[in-house]
Order: structure tokens, then sequence, then C-alpha cells
């Protein structure tokens, strides 16, 4: 499975730039292979995938606020699902043929880390009939005051 860096695969410029080794600096390796290189988590075994918690999901990278809680739904997919984001441009949108199909990435605005990928049309009782599907390592959860953490 070959992964590419996102950085060099967009001209925009991010408010959010930095260098490959300042990236590797502040983040693990696992955060590092999804976020910069748009890798994948293993299927059902990300933090955030079956959280019920409200609150705000914001890029693990740059702490930009990206998805509300309450439009978080199940997919049963394994992995986060939201059918939209916290508003239009906090996420940008990249084609991608990787892998022989034909899919769209969907990647902080800010500072361009890999989030996971948008579907569209597959039947889910949404109101946008989109599926955000969000590698947790992409996010972190800042629970709304007074909510407590659920499964």
């Amino acid at each position: 499975m070959s992964h590419r860096d996102t950085s060099s695969t967009s001209d925009k410029p991010y408010a959010v730039q930095r260098t490959d080794e300042e990236w590797r600096a502040v983040l693990t390796p696992a955060e590092y292979k999804v976020l910069r290189q748009a890798g994948t988590e293993p299927a059902f075994r990300g933090e955030y995938t079956d959280t019920k918690t409200q609150g705000v999901y914001s890029c693990r990278a740059c702490g930009s606020e990206l998805f509300r809680s309450d439009t978080k739904f199940e997919s049963h997919c394994g992995w986060p699902s939201f059918y939209s984001p916290l508003a239009g441009d906090t996420v940008e949108y990249i084609e991608d043929r990787a892998f022989g199909m034909k899919r769209v990435e969907v990647r902080c605005a800010n500072c361009g880390s890999h989030l996971g990928h948008v579907f569209e049309g597959e039947g889910y009782d949404t109101p946008t009939d989109q599926r955000y599907c969000i590698n947790s390592i992409s996010l972190r959860l800042e629970p709304d005051e007074g909510a407590r953490p659920q499964a």
C-alpha cells in the first residue's frame, strides 16, 4: 500500500505550515502516517468510532474545528461518520484516484492534513445523504462543558 505526503499534492497555501521534520516532531508515527501520508487506521479500532460524547471534533494536527457531534451518525463502516462538516470552509476536497477507484479525499483546510473521504448517495437517512468517513486518529474530541464521555 503506497502512501503519499499530502503536502506535495496541493498547491494551496495553508495557514499552518510545517516542514516534514516539524510534523514528525509533533505527531506520533501513527498520526503522521494517516494525517501527513494519507494512510488509514484499521477499521473498528479508532478511539471515536462508537463514542456518543457531545462536543466538537478538531484536527489532531493543528486544532482547527472540523465537525460537531450532532452531525455524527452510526454508519457501521468502522470509522467515525459525519453527514456535514462544521462549516463548508473547514475542510477541502481532493479527487483521489488511488487504488484504481475514484474517491473524494477530505483534508483539513487549515493545515492540509488527511482526514478521510466523503461518499454520497449511499442511502443513509441523513439530511445531506453524505458520509464523511473520518479516521479517529485525525481528530481530537473536545467535549461540551458538562458532557460526560460515553461509549
